[in-house]
């Protein structure tokens, strides 16, 4: 039988998390940074918007998923932003 590696990313984080933790780390705390997720209607036009300047999108939906978050990341790179692949109102702004 051949085993393959898990290629989630949330496994990937949840294991190194947990290798971190078993090797004597702290728990992780919530950072203090303020989070304004986009609305439903911002994620659609995020994605509209990555989908019409070629970025891969095969739907518009405003569920902000892998696929999103890659295209977003790539978009980010593209116009300077910080790339960690969450689509917010300065990447909306942008587009």
């Amino acid at each position: 039988m051949f085993l393959q590696w898990n290629e989630s990313t949330v496994y990937s984080a949840t294991a190194a998390y947990f290798a971190t933790r078993l090797a004597g780390a702290p728990p992780l705390r919530p950072g203090n940074a303020p989070v304004h997720p986009l609305t439903l209607a911002q994620a659609k036009q995020v994605q509209a918007r990555l989908q019409a300047q070629g970025f891969p999108i095969s739907k518009v939906d405003g569920i902000i998923g892998e696929e999103t978050r890659a295209a977003a990341r790539l978009a980010q790179q593209k116009l300077g932003l910080p790339a960690d692949g969450y689509p917010d109102a300065a990447l909306l702004e942008k587009l």
